[in-house]
């Protein structure tokens, strides 16, 4: 058809049709603007989206999961919060005082952390104020955060149904 056109001067034909590219390339963007309106208005999800708001940011952020990482951007593991709300844990309490295990806790507060949380925020403090935004913890400092999630031992931070560490 391009080789007709080509040697046709006279008369020259439109091309009307769209490259799939193009169709493909539009349909991912209006597919992740729906993903991002129903993530912004569902109810689940609430830790998870404190580090990951946007979904094209999440989409573009190469991630090798761990099980600790799963943890502290889901809540859902082997912290005692969690394990309680299934009774599979007597209490909900951290091993280190008083408040409830949470990965807010493990991440901010918690005793048994503070010197793998203190590598975190001296190398946050490099390039950046600290405490940060869990949304920054992803975008700027991916690296330190991961270490510090994996250098987590739940085992350890958690108590066993007879009451045992």
């Amino acid at each position: 058809m391009a080789k007709e056109v080509a040697k046709n001067t006279d008369t020259p034909e439109c091309y009307d049709k769209v490259p799939k590219s193009v169709v493909e390339s539009e349909l991912e963007v209006l597919s992740i603007e729906k993903w991002q309106m129903e993530w912004d208005w569902s109810t689940k999800g609430r830790i998870t989206k404190q580090y990951f708001p946007n979904i094209a940011d999440r989409l573009n952020i190469k991630l090798n999961l761990t099980h600790n990482f799963t943890l502290m951007v889901t809540g859902h593991g082997n912290i005692n919060s969690y394990l309680h709300r299934f009774k599979i844990s007597e209490t909900p309490l951290c091993r280190c005082g008083t408040q409830d295990q949470t990965t807010d806790r493990l991440l901010f507060q918690c005793e048994l952390l503070r010197k793998k949380r203190n590598n975190l925020t001296t190398t946050i403090r490099k390039t950046d104020v600290c405490p940060t935004g869990k949304s920054d913890l992803i975008k700027k400092h991916l690296r330190a955060f991961l270490q510090f999630a994996n250098a987590i031992v739940t085992d350890k931070l958690t108590i066993k149904p007879n009451g045992d560490a």
